[in-house]
């Protein structure tokens, strides 16, 4: 079946209720192929390969002063999402907040599976604080500022790095002006303590945490954003809508 174009939606095909159930039962079949692909991927995503943690990290927040191994409090497993709020700015990213909206709320499920969640930017935590506020989020958000961790994982570049294109973004060089991207990193912390970087993802691979484009995946017009200046052309604060 051919690919809708959303601008088409007033010209759909319509049919008669046996048919289109006919029609959905053949398009199941590719989603039931779809989601044992995604399971085999995800079980091959936690066969890769660990790194070891070998630099110490601190990070502050609003319960002060942490280490990389703080942040998992009694978990073995923590998630880390990279917020797009570098330290000169007065707010995080619209297009990160769009995923906040999204993730908030979640952690208090994630530790039933003994894992803890985060978030991490180079704001200073005076910055941090004033924003999740605004946004009335309630994860726990850390300050990377006094250490290297954001560019040591790939989502922070100096400025040197981002003016002669050596920046590496999602494992590749990349042209950008912006000194900070989005991403997610997972680490493990065995019973001994020593800490392991399992993996982390960046750009289209942190698509899987937005519910908000999954559903609108489901709707007749999709994610509609095919003629926008750029993707999430669209996406504002909450607080920013009208």
């Amino acid at each position: 079946m051919a690919e809708v174009d959303p601008a088409d939606v007033q010209n759909h095909r319509v049919v008669a209720h046996e048919e289109w159930v006919a029609a959905r039962k053949e398009f199941l079949k590719k989603e039931k192929a779809f989601t044992k692909q995604r399971d085999a991927l995800s079980r091959e995503r936690r066969a890769l390969p660990w790194e070891r943690v070998g630099k110490p990290y601190s990070f502050e927040g609003p319960r002060g002063k942490a280490t990389l191994a703080d942040l998992f409090g009694k978990r073995s497993q923590l998630l880390v999402y990279h917020f797009m709020f570098s330290p000169d700015a007065d707010a995080g990213c619209p297009h990160c907040s769009f995923w906040a909206d999204n993730f908030d709320g979640i952690d208090v499920h994630l530790r039933q599976r003994d894992v803890s969640f985060v978030a991490v930017s180079r704001a200073p935590l005076a910055k941090i604080e004033a924003f999740r506020k605004r946004m009335g989020w309630r994860f726990d958000w850390w300050s990377s500022a006094p250490s290297d961790f954001n560019f040591d994982y790939g989502v922070s570049f100096e400025e040197s790095q981002l003016d002669d294109g050596t920046a590496i973004y999602n494992y590749d060089k990349v042209e950008s002006d912006s000194p900070d991207r989005e991403g997610i990193s997972a680490f493990y912390k065995d019973k001994k303590g020593g800490l392991f970087h399992t993996y982390s993802c960046y750009s289209r691979g942190i698509d899987m945490v937005n519910g908000a484009y999954h559903f609108l995946d489901l709707a007749p017009k999709g994610r509609d954003e095919e003629k926008l200046e750029f993707t999430q052309a669209w996406v504002k604060h909450h607080d920013r809508y009208e």
